[in-house]
């Protein structure tokens, strides 16, 4: 079982720039920990072969349909240039 320091909270807060005050370090380290208890229990439940998706395939199959007209995508368009949207420069 991995337990997690509030220094390593801290750590983590700061990586993703995520402020947490002193106050608050406790019950953040808390939720981890229970976070990462969570995953020991996952580790035990045997899956079989792997993920759902070499079993079943989840995806919808591709179906053409037609779409709209270069006009008609152009339309609404605030700018165009040469049959294409134009945008900002952004610098």
């Amino acid at each position: 079982m991995t337990m997690i320091s509030q220094k390593d909270v801290e750590h983590i807060a700061e990586l993703s720039d995520i402020g947490i005050v002193r106050e608050e370090l406790d019950e953040f380290t808390v939720q981890a920990n229970k976070i990462l208890d969570y995953f020991d229990i996952l580790d035990l439940v045997e899956g079989g072969s792997g993920y759902v998706q070499e079993r079943f395939n989840v995806l919808r199959d591709d179906i053409p349909v037609p779409s709209l007209s270069r006009e008609d995508a152009l339309k609404n368009a605030g700018a165009t240039e040469d049959g294409f949207f134009k945008a900002p420069r952004v610098m």
